[in-house]
């Protein structure tokens, strides 16, 4: 186990199904792994663009465990436990995957992935 892993989380991959009757795209997410080990930090904004009063978005980062998951750009991460963790439930979208360094035979297996919040339009309907 990595050191600091502190929550669980599922990781979904969504794809783009045909057309509903009036024409709107609908979204289908499978699960692809569960029960994954992590940490997740929010990562600073650039305090120079904050002092101009640009808009930044929040980004994050997670080291996950194990590091052998075939985990893509545009997946996304949801965060199972615990119970009382500040972004239970929420997802976040995968912008950026670093693989691991270390030799495939090493037991510190771990990936580095950055993230952005994802919030869906009508995700309630």
């Amino acid at each position: 186990m990595v050191a600091g892993t502190n929550s669980k989380a599922r990781i979904w991959r969504y794809s783009n199904e045909d057309d509903d009757v009036v024409g709107g795209a609908v979204l289908s997410g499978t699960v692809q792994y569960a029960n994954i080990l992590c940490r997740m930090d929010a990562v600073p904004s650039e305090q120079l663009l904050l002092q101009q009063g640009y808009e930044t978005i929040e980004v994050f980062t997670a080291v996950l465990e194990p590091g052998n998951l075939d985990i893509r750009r545009r997946d996304e991460l949801e965060i199972t436990a615990p119970y009382d963790h500040v972004y239970l439930g929420d997802e976040f979208r995968i912008i950026e995957v670093r693989g691991q360094i270390f030799n495939s035979r090493n037991p510190n297996k771990y990936m580095v992935v950055t993230m952005t919040r994802s919030i869906r339009a009508h995700g309630v309907q």
